[in-house]
């Protein structure tokens, strides 16, 4: 009997949904789900019961949008990362409210595109921005559309007291913990001291990897443990708000990190298994942390090799660290002031303000031509839907489609069952529906399809309240057109789009592996300073890996041979490993590598993120003479290391992939 052809497998375009569920795992965040349950739910029904339910629906409102903004972060980024969005969300409503006065008919929608210019410009800043930037466009569409009897200065003021009460709450749980030690032990360590034990978690599983084939994916996990530690304790701060004493200590214990961290990249291309007993080091320090007792005696490397003796020194820093003594300061990572403002107006910015514009106005158009009176569903879910860092096009357009269908069937079957029981009073059990959908916020982040599903009811329930009854399919038909008008935007050339987003994230990457390996090769170069622009190689890196990833997983149309990018990202990640074990070596007495194999890293470097900046595709980059180069040294005791090779292989290997997608 024939043996039956084995069936292909499916696109990753059409399956990234489904990977995107393995994401469902993990614990449960009660305290989250705390504020989650004391937030829209007692907000909302303070207001119902003294009469007031227009105001209960926009200040739950706020407070969803601050639900939704409460990411795992200290209390001090917290701050900005819920105020800047609400504050934000303010204007917007102030600005949407006007525009509804003003009787402008189909002519909003440009009003509305010229706001969705200044949204999209904001977020292309960064994360925190690219939520202000959605609330932005998503409350001015709501407050033009939804009518209100508040002015709109006091619907703004409702929509940030919905937010202040969310912040309030996350204040005041972490105090009542304090008197009752069950709930104490519940809610776990505070987010800064377990983002520090994780990067310490991390190390020690690089370690363990040290010498096997693991070892790239084990550096990987490092970084993104200690982007995540960075971002807890740095990251989004008041800048009026000083330290406490015990976020300083944690700061020198993430320094500490950063120094072991170098070490272990260096143990890793020197190739020598550890010792178990040295490789579980990090792990005691990773228990030291979360528990704040003395980690007690730490096995050290032998210093046969210039990384043994660099994991000597290390060990004896952490040593002296945790046991009181400051860590040598490193500086902030991140991008300035100037930077951030370079990416509002840049090429990356203006086209991304081009899409929202586009969509938020060709929704708000198509939404003004069809019956009825509430046609901000349609833009505001376009406006949603537009947001880039939520996953490829396709992926959150099904997302978004089926989570809604799941919502609105959902809240009908809740309405056809509690509604003909709550007829004396028809406003409580929306009430509660939006108290449920609450507290099931913060779980529902971790999939766009569980958090539209978990949305919907809420969203659906404020509707009712505020007066739209009886609409729920209509807001799913809303919904079907929103997503057809995200996905054709999503063809135009120059909107921003997955070609965007590479190159620019790429570009980024390159320069910083530029930077940081000039500053090794540089005699003079500060460790402090080498080991800052090394933690900004990674980041940039760990970005433009995302990027690729991301653009890997869009349907052909709208990110072709995007994918091949890849092995050069990876390339660009093993010079800066390269780079940091030259570095070490170089404290430690080894000569400099040859000054022209330098001279022509720099140079294909330099010439690499000129082309990535331009956009051209892979298989048209110019390659540098001399294509079969073989570096034999950075420095790393006689090894071959990836170097220039790499970086021409990967255009190589990107040229190939290229070709054959074309």
């Amino acid at each position: 009997m024939r043996a039956p052809y084995p069936r292909p497998p499916a696109p990753h375009w059409l399956t990234h949904p489904l990977h995107g569920a393995r994401g469902l795992r993990g614990p449960v965040p009660w305290a989250a789900v705390a504020r989650g349950a004391l937030g829209v739910g007692p907000v909302l029904a303070a207001l119902v019961a003294a009469g007031q339910t227009s105001a209960g629906v926009t200040a739950g409102l706020g407070a969803m949008f601050a639900h939704i903004n409460d990411r795992p972060a200290t209390r001090a980024t917290r701050l900005v990362r819920i105020g800047l969005p609400a504050l934000a969300g303010a204007v917007g409503m102030v600005t949407g409210a006007w525009l509804g006065t003003l009787g402008l008919g189909a002519w909003i929608a440009l009003a509305l595109a010229a706001v969705g210019l200044v949204s999209g410009a904001i977020s292309a800043i960064g994360p925190v921005c690219s939520s202000a930037g959605v609330q932005l466009m998503v409350v001015c569409v709501v407050g033009a559309g939804m009518p209100a009897p508040e002015p709109p200065p006091v619907r703004a003021g409702l929509l940030l007291a919905g937010a202040a009460w969310v912040l309030v709450m996350s204040w005041l749980l972490p105090l009542m913990g304090r008197f009752c030690g069950s709930v104490r032990r519940r809610a776990g360590l505070p987010d800064e001291r377990r983002a520090v034990a994780a990067v310490y978690d991390a190390l020690a599983d690089l370690m363990a990897a040290v010498g096997t084939e693991r070892g790239q994916a084990a550096r990987r996990r490092l970084t993104a443990a200690y982007d995540a530690a960075y971002e807890s304790l740095y990251g989004h701060r008041v800048p009026l708000l000083r330290p406490d004493a015990g976020l300083r200590r944690l700061r020198d214990l993430l320094a500490v990190a950063g120094a072991l961290s170098e070490t272990a990249v260096t143990l890793m291309w020197e190739g020598e298994p550890l010792p178990a007993r040295v490789a579980r080091t990090p792990a005691l320090l990773a228990r030291s942390a979360r528990t704040g007792r003395p980690p007690g005696p730490l096995p050290a490397p032998a210093p046969h090799t210039a990384g043994g003796l660099a994991a000597h020194r290390a060990v004896l820093l952490a040593a002296r660290v945790f046991d009181g003594e400051p860590a040598p300061a490193v500086g902030a990572v991140g991008p300035g002031p100037r930077q951030r403002l370079r990416r509002a107006l840049g090429p990356a910015g203006r086209e991304y303000a081009a899409r929202v514009a586009l969509c938020v106005g060709a929704a708000t158009a198509l939404a003004k031509s069809l019956p009825g009176e509430h046609w901000y569903w349609l833009p505001a879910t376009a406006a949603f839907l537009v947001k880039p860092d939520m996953g490829p096009l396709v992926s959150r357009a099904v997302s978004r489609a089926f989570g809604t269908a799941v919502g609105v069937a959902v809240f009908a079957g809740l309405a056809a069952l509690l509604g003909p029981l709550a007829e004396a009073d028809d406003e409580v059990w929306p009430v509660a529906v939006a108290a449920v959908c609450s507290a099931l916020i913060p779980v529902s982040v971790r999939h766009f399809a569980l958090q539209t599903a978990v949305l919907t009811p809420l969203l659906l329930s404020l509707v009712y309240l505020g007066g739209d009854r009886g609409a729920e399919y209509a807001r799913l038909a809303d919904t079907l057109l929103a997503c057809a008008v995200v996905l054709a935007a999503g063809v135009l050339p120059g909107l921003g789009g997955p070609r965007a987003q590479v190159s620019v994230r790429l570009s980024l990457a390159v320069r910083a592996t530029r930077d940081h390996l000039d500053r090794v090769l540089a005699a003079d170069a500060p460790y402090e300073v080498r080991l800052r622009l090394r933690r900004e190689a990674y980041r940039a890196l760990a970005d433009a890996r995302r990027a690729v990833e991301v653009a890997g997983a869009e349907h052909p149309p709208f990110g072709r041979d995007l994918a091949a990018w890849a092995p050069v990202v990876a390339a660009l990640e093993e010079i800066v490993d390269a780079a940091t074990a030259c570095g070490v070596r170089l404290d430690h007495g080894a000569p400099p590598p040859d000054a022209n194999l330098a001279d022509r890293l720099r140079a294909v470097l330099s010439d690499l993120a000129d082309a990535v900046a331009a956009r051209r595709p892979p298989a048209d980059l110019p390659l540098p003479a001399g294509a079969s180069l073989t570096v034999p040294q950075l420095a790393l005791g006689g090894a071959p290391c990836a170097t220039l090779a790499d970086v021409i292989a990967g255009l190589h290997r990107a040229r190939h992939l290229a070709g054959s997608r074309s």
